[in-house]
């Protein structure tokens, strides 16, 4: 499996979360590897998506998601988790693909279910804000088994209920057989 380049990072962020699925998240800590397979994503696109962090405009917070495609913008939510997401489209143009869930070979999916818990279980944290995914040796991610459209199921985000007409965007993917 060969690392995911910038140019796939570089392309409409709901294509990306869709084609993110079946593909391999892989964090290093040491000589430790793990490989997650990624199976649920959520697409944030731009300042117009009011369900997304760049609604409110450019800030400290959001900083990252206005850099190049292909960087980690991890934040910390309810003051205890830690969401991971990439980077996606082009330069001063927010977008990102938040990685809801992963399955890890020999961990129970319960334990890797949802952004906090992987992340978690990862360690992955804010000192990977920023991070380059498509060249760095800690956190990347590798390419997998495409997944079929047919295997795709498509679904409201979760969690923005504040969204007003945004919450009811289906831009939230999973592998069929991973489905909550």
């Amino acid at each position: 499996m060969k690392r995911l380049t910038r140019s796939f990072y570089r392309r409409p962020t709901v294509g990306v979360a869709k084609n993110l699925l079946g593909c391999f998240l892989v964090r290093k800590i040491g000589r430790k590897m793990i490989r997650a397979k990624i199976t649920e994503t959520e697409a944030y696109v731009g300042e117009e998506d009011l369900a997304c962090h760049a609604s409110r405009g450019r800030t400290a917070r959001t900083e990252t998601m206005y850099g190049a495609p292909g960087h980690a913008y991890v934040y910390m939510i309810y003051g205890m988790y830690h969401c991971l997401n990439i980077v996606t489209e082009q330069k001063n143009f927010p977008a990102a693909v938040l990685i809801r869930a992963v399955e890890i070979d020999g961990v129970p999916h319960r334990e890797t279910d949802g952004p906090g818990k992987f992340c978690r279980f990862l360690g992955i944290d804010r000192k990977l804000n920023g991070f380059d995914v498509t060249e760095g040796e800690k956190l990347w991610i590798e390419s997998g088994a495409k997944i079929a459209s047919k295997n795709i199921r498509t679904a409201k985000r979760i969690g923005v209920d504040y969204a007003k007409h945004c919450k009811e965007y289906l831009w939230r993917f999973s592998i069929a057989d991973y489905s909550k």
